[in-house]
């Protein structure tokens, strides 16, 4: 519906200059009601013009709006289940502007953009066939002067676009990302007075995007030679036609179209210069979408299981890692956590306790070897399934903008207040939550220590309920007061289930009947 009002809307316009044509007959004839009738079509053709190609354009912005919204959705989608270690490659300034602002670019680019490219593409196909239907001298005069230049300087100018458009989208993800990790780290940058090394990185970074964006501009300024070649095919068209007139008896009503239809046709092409540097802009953030999309693809696993036990055995046999090839993280690491164990990873710092943590919840791929929850492999289980049969609370637990209430619902399926309220109780954290401003009500953000935020996470995992539940790092780096309320929490919550802790803290350790040491990426046999 929106292309064939568009499409209408298009040729009513194409006949202006044959309705001029007309009446420049009828004023040689002094015809005054042909006058009259010539004026009365022309009202008509712009009114019909104007109604035909609002309508095109409000079809055309829903159809729009609807394709976009189910790419934001895409997006989004996708970002929540991609796989860890590519979230972790990227920079999160730079995730940020390929789900938003380049969304919301093409996204006005449908709105107002698409409509108008439509129209003046549909408009110069109708041109070209009324000038052929006038005269095909005069049409070959136009082809033969103005085609060639005008094509020379397009491709002029597409040579450069690619390269200069994806330069600039590059050099402003960039810029957005550390800007973002300039807020995000700002503590830390001001309590050791970085703010001038921050801002140099800063200033580097917007002068790459002074730089590209100059050279899109530059390469935008091209399609201007397009004004030279229309300037010429005006010039030739006046000469030549007004010798068909004088030599060979041409109707100067036809001279009169397409001195009238040029000038329209001109103003299109120069509208479509200026779209076509907007096409190109929303052509690289399409791609640079499309090509997110395709790395956060989920892959297909036909035959996944999609059935477990609620209580199982986890398994790491002979696993290997490494972040960088060549480079390796953790060696044949083999481990076994029975149901209801409850076991601690500990080692130094750098020994690979964090890696074998997100390893065995199923985060990471594993390079060699295998993980096996109640004997089958994580890599042939549902992701929707494992996430409910092993579960990790990081060492860091991520909120959201809003209340306690709404963090603590941030789990497979959100629960109703008594199910919260349980949880809280059966974790021994009601008195705690009811000590907040508005307790379960109250506003989270910067103002939760750490501690604070592993709670969030034990009261995550009870709904969860997981047959494993691995804490990364639970009591380190938080109050005596808050570490002893998580302890006592991770005992009540260890109940029926196996507890995998990434302990530092020797109080947290003296509580766990078992250990897997790890040094060097590799498990110490025998020790603990």
């Amino acid at each position: 519906m929106a292309i064939a009002l568009g499409t209408a809307a298009t040729l009513a316009l194409t006949l202006v200059p044959s309705v001029v044509g007309w009446a420049v007959d009828r004023v040689a004839q002094r015809d005054v009601a042909g006058l009259g009738l010539a004026a009365g079509a022309f009202a008509v053709l712009v009114a019909a013009r104007m109604v035909l190609l609002r309508s095109g354009e409000i079809w055309l912005a829903k159809a729009g709006e609807r394709v976009v919204k189910s790419l934001r959705d895409l997006v989004v989608s996708r970002l929540s289940t991609a796989p860890l270690r590519f979230l972790e490659a990227q920079r999160s300034g730079d995730l940020l502007r390929r789900s938003t602002t380049e969304i919301a670019d093409l996204a006005s680019f449908v709105r107002g953009d698409l409509p108008d490219l439509l129209s003046v593409t549909g408009y110069l196909l109708f041109t070209t066939i009324l000038l052929l239907v006038y005269s095909w001298q005069l049409t070959l005069v136009v082809v033969l002067v103005f085609l060639p230049l005008a094509v020379l300087i397009m491709r002029w100018f597409q040579r450069g676009a690619g390269p200069a458009f994806a330069a600039e989208a590059a050099a402003r993800a960039a810029v957005a990302a550390t800007y973002r990790e300039g807020l995000q780290a700002r503590e830390a940058i001001v309590s050791r007075g970085a703010e001038s090394q921050w801002r140099e990185r800063f200033d580097r970074d917007a002068a790459a995007v002074r730089k590209t964006a100059l050279r899109s501009e530059f390469v935008v300024l091209r399609t201007g030679g397009v004004t030279l070649a229309q300037s010429v095919a005006d010039a030739t068209i006046l000469v030549f036609g007004g010798g068909l007139v004088l030599a060979w008896g041409l109707p100067l009503s036809t001279v009169a179209v397409f001195v009238v239809a040029m000038r329209q046709l001109f103003d299109s092409t120069n509208q479509l210069t200026a779209l076509i540097g907007q096409l190109q802009t929303s052509r690289v953030g399409l791609a640079r979408l499309l090509d997110l999309l395709d790395l956060t693809a989920r892959p297909s696993r036909p035959g996944a299981v999609d059935e477990l036990p609620a209580r199982g055995a986890l398994e790491a046999s002979s696993v290997d890692f490494h972040y960088v090839a060549g480079v390796p993280v953790l060696t044949a690491v083999s481990c076994a956590f029975p149901p209801g164990a409850r076991t601690g990873l500990v080692g130094p710092t750098g020994s690979g306790k964090t890696t074998l943590a997100k390893i065995l919840a199923g985060l990471y791929p594993v390079d060699g070897g295998s993980v096996r929850y109640a004997g089958v492999p994580l890599d042939e289980i549902d992701p929707d399934v494992l996430r409910r049969r092993v579960m990790l609370v990081p060492q860091r637990v991520h909120l959201v903008a809003g209340t306690l209430r709404d963090n603590i619902r941030l789990v497979p399926e959100p629960p109703p207040d008594d199910r919260i309220d349980r949880a809280l109780e059966d974790l021994g954290l009601r008195e705690w939550a009811a000590s907040l401003e508005n307790g379960l009500d109250t506003p989270v953000g910067e103002t939760l220590s750490a501690g604070e935020r592993q709670l969030i996470g034990l009261v995550r995992a009870a709904l969860v309920d997981p047959a494993v539940l691995i804490l990364d790092e639970a009591t380190s780096d938080v109050d005596p007061e808050t570490g002893d309320r998580i302890e006592r929490a991770l005992d009540r919550l260890h109940t029926g289930r196996s507890l995998i802790v990434v302990a530092h803290r020797q109080s947290t350790i003296d509580r766990l009947p078992d250990a897997v040491r790890l040094e060097s990426g590799r498990v110490l046999a025998g020790e603990r």
